[in-house]
């Protein structure tokens, strides 16, 4: 009878991927995510094309359905991109005008189900570049229209097909995101019962099942080589449930590499959040290692190839992030970005990119933090590409002058890890000369045009937000200001006039400037608020200020997550509050060091290190957001920040929390002693 009692009385252990809603941020202009069959780092997802469409074309609100689609890259801007490879079902003779619409859904991380009022039900997996569609239809006439000439937001280019039996494969070349260059993809395609084709226009064909078929199954292969891979690929659907299995396995492993323990809402609000953070970049190799470069040359390498960048937008949040929980995945991903300077790396998209990508500024910045949390990269080989990238650095704009002094400041540190003492120097000289821009466009705040949205063609943003981007001269950026005094009081001014744009990454993280001010400590209230609690917004990405400003709270577990206008960008912004849950955010990347905050859950472990690094939070609370106390493991620690290397070797950090700020703590071991 106790045996009985222990057995049926012990709780089903709830797995990660349950925790997640794939909705969240799917509705409006709200985040630009999608709840589409996907896994961890695939370019292949499978979603509906609804009507009206978002920018990876899904609208939670919508009911009209005109298909499905296979790639998309979720949360970036430009009106999104992807959404090639459009297949429809149907019923009776296929009519242009009949309509698909929606009368219930449920997805998952790896899958998504879908009902439609005509009795149609349709199914999709996506395991790695394997996909799996398994529809179930009534009774009689039924078939599928496949466009092969569709894409988001009007960037379809080329494609060529070949059809064989009940099988069509081929590629599609379409526009990268903002449609600033042309990606490839290789695809393979298999009905799993007899069809017959019918050309319908150019890049149209219709596809029609035999009467009495109710089940239907269609396996796609994805591949950025050929379409020999694709067809591997495609080979490898073998069956529904088992397919599925694999994708949610997957995404288990990679989220439960942090365990939180705490309010229950807020949990699931983690973890849907870093899901986001681990869709892209895109693994492009093959298990053979082969791959394409930027170039379209064919190559093999003995690590996985990654491509789908969007640096600029995730290189604060999502990359470092990546390093902290997936150490020999980041590995591969750093080595990969170090890939693209010997074939001929641009800051936007080529004429042949492997996958839909974004852009890739700032890469310099993420190798030289790689390089600083011990991982290897081949300095010399890209040393002249390095070289001749810094040439073009743009300094025509006030936004950018800043930006490629961050840029010149990670080669100068690049270089001294070659050894090159004098290319070092000067390149950090070069790097200083962002003081005279910033003295000219940043530091009379009176002029007319500071919070102006665009100013003086400014990329989204503020001239009173983009002045804080200098996060590798923060004495500089305080000698400038007039001094900690008064660089106290204009950070004061900032934050409580809401002069800030939460909506974008220019000023994502200037609340860490506090650290280096006369009030250190409000730095940790002020993140807690951004992260859980109401904010005040006046600034959107439509470059207005002032329209309909926004009161409430950003992250919310909710179709209509986020601000308006405010995109997840690749796991930036989710990034942002996944670091901040568990206590810490990168303070310069560049320079592998987290300032702390009081964790949002009252016990967090990281698994990743050499041991796991368990956080616990003593005297835990909504109102106690100020660190009193820090020890790790056992010891005192006189500072509000951890270095990389201390996450790595785990142990467990103990932060006692309260209501009210201890002043003394840290404010003698300033990190700036580490620049």
């Amino acid at each position: 009878m106790t045996l009985t009692n222990l057995v049926f009385g012990q709780k089903r252990t709830v797995k990660k991927h349950e925790l997640v809603n794939v909705f969240l941020g799917s509705s409006g202009d709200h985040g630009q995510m999608s709840p589409a069959a996907s896994y961890p780092f695939s370019a292949l997802s499978i979603a509906p094309q609804t009507y009206p469409t978002t920018h990876t074309g899904y609208e939670y609100l919508a009911k009209e359905v005109l298909g499905f689609t296979h790639n998309r890259f979720e949360g970036v801007g430009c009106m999104g991109s992807g959404g090639i490879l459009l297949l429809k079902p149907f019923l009776g003779t296929y009519n242009e005008a009949e309509k698909l619409i929606k009368s219930s859904e449920s997805a998952g991380p790896g899958y998504y189900k879908i009902g439609f009022t005509n009795g149609i039900r349709a199914d999709v997996v996506v395991n790695k570049n394997t996909g799996l569609h398994h529809y179930h239809m009534p009774e009689g006439k039924k078939g599928f229209m496949i466009n092969l000439g569709h894409a988001f937001n009007g960037a379809f280019v080329n494609e060529a097909h070949v059809i064989n039996g009940n099988t069509i494969e081929g590629w599609i070349q379409a526009k990268t995101t903002c449609q600033e260059g042309i990606y490839k993809v290789f695809y393979h395609l298999k009905f799993n019962r007899p069809v017959k084709w019918e050309i319908l226009d150019a890049h149209r064909l219709l596809v029609s099942a035999a009467d009495l078929d109710q089940e239907i199954g269609i396996e796609v292969g994805f591949s950025s080589v050929n379409t020999d891979y694709a067809a591997k690929s495609a080979s490898r659907a073998t069956g529904l449930n088992n397919l599925k299995q694999l994708s949610t396995n997957a995404w288990d492993e990679l989220l439960d590499q942090v365990e939180v323990k705490g309010d229950a809402a807020r949990t699931r609000l983690f973890y849907s959040l870093l899901y986001r953070t681990i869709q892209s970049p895109y693994v492009i190799s093959e298990p053979d290692g082969s791959f394409r470069s930027v170039d379209g040359g064919l190559h093999r390498s003995d690590s996985t190839r990654y491509h789908g960048w969007a640096v600029w937008d995730n290189y604060k949040t999502q990359l470092p992030l990546l390093s902290i929980l997936y150490p020999k995945k980041y590995g591969d991903i750093v080595g990969a970005l170090a890939n693209l300077y010997p074939y001929g790396k641009k800051n936007f998209a080529g004429k042949t990119e492997p996958s839909n990508t974004v852009r890739t500024e700032h890469a310099t910045v993420v190798l030289l933090d790689a390089l600083k949390k011990g991982y290897t990269i081949d300095l010399p080989s890209i040393k002249d590409s390095l070289l001749a990238e810094a040439s073009r650095l743009d300094f025509n704009k006030p936004d950018k002058a800043l930006e490629s002094a961050y840029d010149l400041w990670a080669l100068s540190g690049i270089f001294k890890f070659m050894g090159d003492a004098q290319l070092s120097q000067d390149y950090l000289q070069k790097a200083g000369g962002y003081q005279k821009y910033w003295i000219k466009d940043f530091k009379d705040m009176t002029a007319k045009d500071v919070d102006k949205m665009g100013a003086r063609n400014l990329y989204q943003g503020t001239l009173r937000q983009y002045r804080w981007a200098v996060p590798f001269d923060v004495e500089g950026l305080i000698a400038l200001t007039g001094g900690k005094e008064k660089f106290t009081t204009e950070l004061d001014d900032f934050f409580d006039h809401d002069y800030f744009n939460r909506t974008n990454e220019p000023d994502l993280q200037t609340q860490m400037l506090y650290l280096v001010s006369n009030k250190p400590w409000k730095y940790q209230k002020l993140v807690h608020q951004l992260a859980v609690d109401t904010i005040v917004q006046h600034y959107f990405n439509d470059n207005s200020r002032g329209i309909g400003s926004f009161i409430d709270r950003v992250y919310k577990n909710e179709p209509k997550a986020y601000v308006r206008t405010m995109d997840d960008d690749a796991g930036a912004m989710s990034g942002w509050f996944v670091l901040t849950a568990v206590g810490i955010q990168p303070i310069c990347v560049g320079l592998p060091i987290y300032a702390l905050n009081v964790p949002l859950f009252e016990t967090i472990v990281i698994k990743s290190g050499k041991v796991p690094l368990t956080i616990k939070v003593n005297n835990y609370g909504d109102e106690n957001v100020y660190i009193q106390k820090v020890t790790l493991n056992g010891k005192s620690l006189d500072r509000t920040w951890i270095t990389h290397e201390e996450i790595k070797n785990g142990g467990e950090m103990i932060i006692t929390a309260s209501k009210t700020p201890n002043m003394k703590l840290g404010a003698s071991n300033l990190w700036t002693k580490i620049l």
